[in-house]
């Protein structure tokens, strides 16, 4: 059984403040952070993580919040020393970090950079003062575009701006506006994507306004034909990088690859060798989950993924790709003959969602923009 790639996900919960829009796992900071009780747990997370994963090769780090980059230059030496003193870690690994633009100073960052991160994400998702309040963001566009610059001097080649369109009462020049700031930034690779409203989250519940679907339409292609101009290859549905700054790490999640996650809330997904494929996750509220953590016990669920739902979930994410996936591919990660998707893809194909030559398959411009129809027919009754 061909190997499949191994990722390690490590989530930091902490923000200054929880943007209307974030439904991830995440808690204002009202008092100073315990970084380092909290790396500790990190670190005694993954050694009760480590039977699961022995001889397993590490292809990437992928460090999320929250805001990661409220932690210390210190506490991200203490988390990368201890990853490397119980993971093989490859030279010039794709380690990345996530940091908000209120958070930058070039002598943390610099210190980030000597520790062993190498890429970092970046969030301003836009240049508007204006734009920034009604997103509920803590930096202003001084701060925003002072990040890049602090980035650079701090030694990084490799940096992602996460960018929003689909702004409350955004216009068309305003979106394309904020995109050409982000790509004067100079980033290796952008996320530029659309603001959705999700469910517990203070922006589902009292809702902004938001533009129609005719000018998000406008916006999202006038956004692709400017980033193309600027040499950015869009990959996936929301991920634009210049050429060999893919990111490593987001591709072998949708190419459902596995990863291991550790963290309060974190989850992950591991092929075990009898063919089980296993999704576990991590207690959420970060002082529990410290505690247990400690007591090598941080899962607060593990389960099995059934044969029948192994082909939606692949589909869900490999049908993001801009280059789609292979037979080879969705046999190599489900553990399934391909033959179980064959109709279905058939199906796809004749509404004109799906394109294919020799075993290869991925949307067509209009599956693109019916994501959501293609997936219909892999979900189960």
């Amino acid at each position: 059984m061909k190997p499949i790639p191994l990722s390690l996900y490590i989530h930091i919960p902490w923000c200054i403040k929880k943007c209307p829009y974030c439904d991830f796992n995440s808690h204002e900071a009202r008092n100073d952070v315990p970084e380092f009780d909290y790396v500790k747990a990190l670190l005694k997370d993954l050694e009760s993580e480590l039977p699961h994963i022995w001889g397993r090769p590490i292809a990437s780090i992928f460090i999320g919040g929250g805001t990661p980059s409220l932690f210390s230059a210190q506490a991200i030496e203490l988390l990368m020393s201890g990853l490397r003193e119980r993971l093989p870690i490859r030279p010039n690994m794709e380690i990345t970090l996530e940091a908000n633009p209120s958070t930058f100073e070039q002598e943390r960052f610099s210190a980030y950079r000597e520790s062993g991160i190498n890429r970092l994400s970046i969030g301003i998702q836009s240049f508007s003062n204006a734009k920034l309040k009604a997103l509920g963001r803590i930096h202003d566009s001084s701060e925003a575009l002072d990040a890049a610059t602090i980035a650079k001097k701090a030694g990084f080649d490799n940096f992602n701006l996460d960018l929003m369109f689909g702004l409350p009462q955004q216009s068309m020049q305003q979106a394309l506006d904020d995109l050409q700031q982000a790509i004067d930034c100079s980033p290796q690779h952008l996320s530029w994507y659309q603001l959705t409203i999700e469910e517990n989250t203070l922006f589902h519940h009292a809702p902004p306004v938001l533009p129609d679907d005719e000018l998000l339409w406008e916006l999202q292609e006038g956004g692709q034909r400017l980033l193309a101009g600027a040499g950015f290859s869009q990959y996936e549905v929301s991920a634009y990088a210049k050429p060999k700054y893919q990111c490593h790490h987001n591709n072998n999640y949708w190419q459902y690859g596995d990863y291991l996650g550790i963290g309060a809330g974190a989850h992950g997904k591991l092929s075990m060798p009898d063919g089980s494929i296993i999704r576990h996750l991590k207690v959420r509220h970060p002082e529990q989950y410290m505690k247990q953590a400690m007591l090598n016990t941080p899962r607060s669920s593990t389960h099995h993924v059934a044969e029948k739902d192994r082909s939606f979930e692949f589909m869900l994410n490999a049908l993001r790709l801009k280059n789609g996936f292979s037979a080879e591919l969705f046999s190599e990660r489900t553990r399934l003959d391909f033959a179980v998707v064959e109709k279905k893809l058939a199906q796809i194909s004749q509404k004109g969602l799906l394109k294919s030559k020799g075993g290869r398959f991925w949307p067509s411009d209009k599956g693109w923009a019916f994501l959501n129809d293609a997936m219909e027919v892999f979900i189960e009754d």
